[in-house]
């Protein structure tokens, strides 16, 4: 057999709210669907249901925006609440411009609008991150070992854009099981070339490979991989950020 790996998507799952035990939730629709989780697979799981299962969710009309807010917000055209909410999760602004906000977060995400989204969550709030995706990831993998006896690889996903590409695309805001980047420093390729540049970012590759079958619309939030034999690793997603000392761009 050639070199594959699968990509199933789980269906099922219901409407998230505060306090669901994702990890049988997750379970449960698995095994309901035909394809019970099992040794070494690896799930994508969407971070709008960890928010929601977290409580990370925010009444706009609770928010009171400060006069720096308020002015920042008529520059953009934005609302000034959501402003407010963005400007809380942020450690720093890094650009603003035509009704455009980007930021780094306080996980050290650089991403737009801090990741806060008003998509899929009802009318007048917004859905933040979760405040350690990596503790999270840890938490639905630990939970979900409990109940299978499987060790399984976690990925929590979002999407961002990127610097001189168009489009979003997934990428990993938590991490466990998985060593997030593949080196292959010092080796060499066919050609007898010893690589001083390539290292990898898996994680994000597996959550990009997830996003097809979860869609924005489809209410996939949680993906299987299976048959893929990823590097185990407990470095969790920060190796993925790259030393402010290395980064060319900041």
């Amino acid at each position: 057999m050639p070199p594959r790996y699968e990509v199933i998507g789980v269906e099922g799952l219901p409407e998230i709210g505060a306090g669901e035990a994702l990890s049988i939730l997750i379970a449960r629709a698995a095994a309901a669907q035909g394809t019970p989780l099992a040794a070494a697979d690896l799930l994508v799981i969407s971070q709008k249901i960890v928010s929601k299962a977290e409580g990370r969710i925010v009444k706009l009309a609770e928010i009171t925006p400060s006069p720096e807010t308020v002015a920042m917000a008529e520059e953009l055209g934005r609302d000034a609440r959501l402003i407010e909410v963005i400007l809380r999760e942020s450690r720093r602004v890094v650009r603003r411009d035509k009704g455009v906000l980007i930021v780094e977060t306080h996980q050290g995400w650089i991403c737009a609008n801090a990741g806060v989204d008003q998509s899929n969550v009802d009318a007048d709030t917004a859905c933040l991150l979760p405040e350690d995706s990596d503790r999270s990831a840890r938490g639905l993998r630990d939970g979900l070992r409990a109940l299978t006896g499987h060790d399984l690889g976690i990925i929590i996903a979002d999407t961002f854009g990127r610097p001189w590409r168009e489009g979003l695309t997934n990428v990993a805001i938590g991490v466990a099981g998985l060593e997030p980047l593949k080196s292959y420093l010092g080796e060499k390729d066919p050609a007898g070339h010893v690589l001083q540049a390539t290292i990898l970012a898996l994680a994000d590759e597996l959550a990009s490979a997830a996003e097809p079958i979860m869609g924005k619309l489809d209410r996939i939030p949680v993906v299987i991989i299976r048959g893929l034999n990823w590097p185990r690793g407990e470095s969790g997603s920060r190796p993925l950020v790259r030393d402010p000392a290395r980064d060319l761009f900041r």
